[in-house]
Parts: C-alpha cells; sequence; structure tokens
C-alpha cells in the first residue's frame, strides 16, 4: 500500500493527494495565495465568520473577526501538520511543506482538499520543515496575538497525535514521540503544560456562540475541568 493510502487510511483529516508538475488544474489553487494576497485571506475569514455565523444561528456580525480569524488559523495549520506527521510515524518521511507547493480547494471545514508534491524518501527534518518553512509565514499573514497562533500550533500538533493514535491505536507510541519532538522545543515548548496536554491560551471558538458563552476545548487554558 502507498504512503498516502496508509495517511488516507487514518481519516479525512489526514488524507492528501498529490501532484508532480505541471501544477494541478483548476479548482486547485496554490496555498501560497492566502499568504501573498491579504484579499484572499480576508475572503476565507470571511467565509469562515459566515460559516460560524450559521452554524450558530446567528448573524455573521455576532461573530468577532479575530474569532474567526483564530479558527481560520487553527484550520490551516492543523491540515497541514496532520498528513506531515502521519508520514513521519508510518515511514518516517517529511513532506515539502514549501507553500508555493502546495495547492488546495477553499472549500469551508477543516478538510479542506489538500495537494503535495512527490513526498521525498525516508529522511528530513519535520521540525526545520514546519517551522522554517510554512508555518512562521502563515503566522505573519493573520492580525492575531503570537500567543493565539502558538497555542493553535500546538493544538494542532497534539490533534493530530491524538486522532492519529485513536485511528491506529498500533501507533500511538511513535506518534506520541513525534509530536513530543515538535512540542519540547522552541517555539512551542512555552505555549503549553503536558500530562495532560494543555495550551496556555484560547482558540477563542468559544466566543463564537451566542453570548459568547460555547463549549470550551479539551485543551484550553480556560478549561479548569
Amino acid at each position: 500500500m502507498s504512503l498516502l493510502a496508509r495517511i488516507a487510511d487514518l481519516g479525512p483529516f489526514f488524507a492528501v493527494q498529490q501532484h508532480a508538475n505541471p501544477a494541478p488544474a483548476p479548482p486547485w489553487r496554490r496555498l501560497v495565495e492566502l499568504v501573498d494576497n491579504p484579499a484572499i485571506l480576508a475572503d476565507r475569514i470571511a467565509r469562515t465568520r459566515a460559516y460560524l455565523g450559521a452554524a450558530s444561528g446567528q448573524d455573521p456580525a455576532a461573530i468577532e473577526p479575530r474569532v474567526a480569524a483564530s479558527v481560520t488559523h487553527l484550520g490551516m495549520v492543523a491540515r497541514l501538520i496532520s498528513p506531515a506527521l502521519a508520514a513521519v510515524v508510518l515511514e518516517d518521511r517529511v513532506p515539502n511543506l514549501t507553500l508555493d507547493q502546495l495547492h488546495w480547494q477553499p472549500v469551508l471545514g477543516g478538510t479542506f482538499p489538500l495537494s503535495l508534491p512527490p513526498i521525498p524518501p525516508a529522511g528530513g527534518d519535520l521540525h526545520h520543515e514546519l517551522f522554517d518553512g510554512p508555518l512562521p509565514a502563515i503566522a505573519q499573514a493573520f492580525d492575531l496575538s503570537d500567543h493565539i497562533l502558538v497555542g493553535n500550533v500546538a493544538s494542532a500538533v497534539n490533534g493530530a497525535a491524538t486522532a492519529l493514535s485513536n485511528a491506529a491505536p498500533t501507533l500511538a507510541t511513535r506518534a506520541r514521540a513525534v509530536a513530543t519532538a515538535l512540542l519540547d522545543v522552541p517555539p512551542l515548548r512555552d505555549a503549553h503544560t503536558s500530562n495532560p496536554f494543555r495550551r496556555r491560551s484560547c482558540c477563542l471558538i468559544y466566543r463564537a456562540a451566542p453570548d459568547h458563552n460555547g463549549p470550551l476545548c479539551g485543551d484550553c487554558v480556560l478549561n479548569k475541568s
């Protein structure tokens, strides 16, 4: 079974497609547009805001822009991190996550279609690929505090490891080791506590509910349970 098929078996949030040159045809678009073109990112955040409003039975204007921005950012980084972490866990292979090499389809939801260039043979450094590559560039495009942005990344790493472990329990130890290697060094080291994992910031999603009184995520700093 191919690596892509093994990744897809873990669930839709991990599944990706693969493309070679030339780039895939529309409706595929280059993911780097979200970083390079403020209007495209603003449209994505506005669509997320409308989606959150509809899901909670509110006018989109009731959703704070920073809430929609945080949810958009968290969805983006989680969508990149999940298949990358899976590739390392499954075959110790690190995908090329250079933004201008990635393609997506701008549908709403965290599982938007994602296409990667061919994944190199075994080897590579996932921390380098993420933190010297797309994650800082994505963060700079958002008008959010570093506290929230880094917390979102930490949540995405922990969430990917948890989802992978649930989908394939025999890989749980390996998944947690890969996640820990990312979480225990800068910039994520100070963004969370461990055992259990708890981020030191809030993604703000609870504020999308009426009266800003929605449920808290299990890893939220505001969750005292």
